[in-house]
């Protein structure tokens, strides 16, 4: 029996080292996150190829078919300009994915600027930066991109530094709890020995093993940053018009037309709740995955 099991194993194992193999394989045990990384996928699609599935402009306005229904010609209904929600939500989730995206990259890299040299270092770069880290998450995520867009004012590239301050320090501390368990272990110490410098040694070899652990917190990250996008727009900070916005599209409807045009808030928050479900899922199965002491 344990013959058979090992030649059918054997022959089962060049198949999951192909992509195909591999991907059906984080299908079925990972169903929930393959169902997260479709929401994406879906959304990506629609960010990219938004030109190609929409009928309508999505700045177009219409005066004959304000508050229009959904319907034939307008699947999703329209808003109190004429313009098209299904267009104007296909549109925004390029302004979505790229806030979301955008900031989460930049939060990441000047997280990890901040939390490699405090980890692997120590002594007083440690405390430096430990404590800029501790002013920082003194505030709530929300609050203090709040702080920061109304300090930067309302346009794509301060809302992404607006949201990626905020998200410094999640990254530093997980790069910096990560470098001081990997900079006692046996190759950064085989690597000293040999004459490595510590710069190329932090970089070359202690990084690139903080990666899965960071690649996690970036996926959950990313659904943080498209929700706080949502409510930055929402409250007249975030993405300035005509640029579609799902949390502009709520804040222009969700007080004056939330009975008479329910449609205007539906749509746009069913998009919000899609998206972030979405990498809350994709997240979580990317956490069992590479994380070796959540593998059976």
């Amino acid at each position: 029996m344990s013959i058979e099991y090992d030649a059918e194993l054997a022959a089962r194992r060049p198949r999951l080292r192909r992509p195909a193999g591999r991907l059906r394989l984080f299908f079925y045990r990972h169903p929930l996150g393959a169902i997260g990384a479709l929401i994406m996928a879906l959304f990506v699609f629609a960010a990219v190829f938004a030109p190609l599935i929409t009928g309508y402009d999505a700045l177009t306005t219409d005066a004959a078919a304000s508050l229009a229904r959904p319907g034939a010609a307008h699947w999703l209904g329209c808003d109190f300009m004429g313009r098209d929600v299904y267009s104007r939500i296909v549109y925004g989730a390029r302004i979505s994915l790229a806030v979301g995206i955008g900031s989460t990259l930049l939060g990441s890299v000047l997280g990890i600027l901040v939390g490699l040299p405090s980890g692997y270092l120590g002594g007083w770069v440690d405390l430096l930066a430990q404590r800029l880290v501790d002013i920082l998450q003194a505030l709530p995520l929300l609050v203090l991109a709040l702080v920061m867009a109304a300090s930067l004012g309302p346009s794509l590239e301060n809302v992404i530094i607006a949201i990626a301050i905020p998200l410094i320090p999640y990254v530093a501390r997980v790069v910096r709890s990560n470098t001081l368990v990997l900079r006692e272990l046996p190759f950064v110490e085989a690597a000293k020995a040999v004459g490595m410098s510590e710069l190329r040694i932090a970089i070359r070899h202690v990084l690139p093993n903080t990666m899965a652990p960071l690649i996690v917190l970036a996926t959950a990250q990313l659904g943080s940053a498209i929700l706080v996008e949502a409510s930055l727009s929402f409250l007249g900070l975030g993405i300035p018009e005509p640029y579609p916005s799902w949390g502009r599209m709520l804040s222009e409807s969700a007080a004056e037309y939330v009975r008479t045009a329910p449609w205007l808030v539906i749509f746009p928050g069913i998009a919000i709740s899609l998206v972030v479900f979405g990498t809350n899922l994709l997240g979580d199965a990317l956490r069992d995955l590479l994380d070796p002491r959540l593998r059976h």
